[in-house]
């Protein structure tokens, strides 16, 4: 889906998720894949350039697995001149934390750069979080 590079677009990107997904992954697991869209849709909106037309590309997509269901969020935007990382944040820090949580909260994550811009990605994989019964709601 393509949002607005503006603060709304995470809301967007959040409704539109739980509404495709709340019976299809587990409700445990849901609300972690919200605030990590909605983390990394912030970032975009925050720290880097939108796309052409003034927009961040989101997707997500549940990867079937020998081991159950592996779910990838990812949000791709214009890019930026740094590379998100996660940075120290102090206890009186107002920002900086975002990336920890999405690190604590996924099984990895990464970026991929190309031409056009920049995609951070998160995934979610129940059997490597230690909850194999989390990927599929049921």
């Amino acid at each position: 889906m393509v949002v607005p590079h503006h603060a709304v677009g995470a809301r967007m990107a959040r409704r539109r998720l739980v509404d495709e997904l709340t019976d299809v992954v587990s409700p445990i697991l849901l609300p972690d894949l919200v605030a990590v869209l909605a983390e990394l849709v912030g970032n975009a909106v925050r720290h880097a350039d939108a796309l052409p037309g003034g927009v961040v590309r989101v997707a997500w997509r549940l990867c079937p697995d020998p081991q159950g269901v592996r779910i990838q969020l990812r949000v791709t935007d214009g890019g930026s001149t740094a590379t998100p990382r996660m940075r120290p944040a102090g206890p009186d820090a107002i920002g900086g934390r975002g990336l920890h949580i999405v690190a604590g909260l996924a099984a990895r994550w990464g970026v991929d750069r190309d031409g056009l811009g920049q995609s951070v990605w998160a995934e979610f994989d129940p059997v490597a979080l230690g909850h194999p019964d989390l990927a599929v709601a049921g």
